[in-house]
């Protein structure tokens, strides 16, 4: 675990943060750690960048429409299906979807909003319910595979307090426009997209935007062949580079 603190972070060549989905509602003191280990990836400034999707707003030429609605602010049920979420969450917590309308969405956000969070709310896109989302892992800033998921977020369902949803995954190639969308994103994020370790880009139909992943994405290495040994070597390179010069990590661009 981050929060262990028996572990001598500073004693390892390199630290991979991976699947530490329990820093929502402790966001600070995991970038606190994060921030106090030598060695990390992705390092500290991402995952802070990363980890409230207020960042969506420097995407938005190609993300899906977002409204951020923070704690005070005014919140209207769009006239057309949609979902709320917080701005800092992993999985389905606090995430539900609904129709057009739906005032339950008002108490949804109010609850929210007490415990400090910023609210997004996106539209839901019926297409999802068809051809689900797609989603691209690159390691070490290349492309490596895809995969597709099925929706989600169920019609009318309450706001997710479980973090593990049952996923519908398949192995998918990416078309022509849905990785184009991907590799521009990536190349759209303040950080040297070479000195990203792993990185997720979610799309939805059309293609659009949903997230770019660069602090705990789940990477479905079973899902491509090669994908683990590729990680693996992608690991081997950036701990040999950090061996040689340890304050080798991403600059954010100017």
């Amino acid at each position: 675990m981050w929060d262990d603190e028996r572990v001598r972070w500073a004693d390892f060549d390199l630290v991979v943060v991976r699947s530490t989905w329990d820093y929502p509602d402790r966001r600070n003191a995991f970038l606190r750690w994060a921030g106090s280990v030598p060695r990390i990836l992705n390092a500290p400034e991402v995952m802070r960048w990363n980890t409230d999707k207020r960042y969506l707003a420097s995407l938005a030429r190609d993300a899906v429409p977002t409204s951020f609605v923070a704690p005070g602010e005014r919140f209207t049920p769009r006239n057309a299906a949609f979902v709320v979420k917080p701005s800092v969450g992993a999985g389905s917590i606090g995430a539900a979807r609904y129709d057009a309308g739906d005032e339950r969405a008002r108490e949804h956000v109010d609850r929210l909003h007490a415990a400090g969070k910023t609210v997004i709310v996106q539209p839901y896109l019926e297409a999802v319910d068809h051809r689900g989302e797609i989603a691209l892992m690159f390691l070490g800033g290349e492309f490596s595979h895809a995969v597709r998921k099925a929706a989600l977020l169920p019609r009318g369902g309450d706001p997710g307090e479980g973090l593990y949803v049952e996923e519908r995954i398949s192995a998918t190639k990416p078309s022509a426009d849905e990785l184009a969308l991907a590799e521009r994103a990536l190349n759209t994020v303040p950080f040297e997209r070479g000195q990203l370790l792993y990185a997720r880009v979610d799309l939805l139909p059309g293609p659009l935007l949903l997230e770019v992943e660069l602090t705990e994405p789940s990477l479905y290495l079973g899902y491509a062949e090669g994908a683990a040994e590729r990680f693996a070597d992608a690991v081997a390179a950036a701990s040999q580079r950090r061996r040689i010069s340890p304050e080798n990590g991403p600059i954010a661009s100017q």
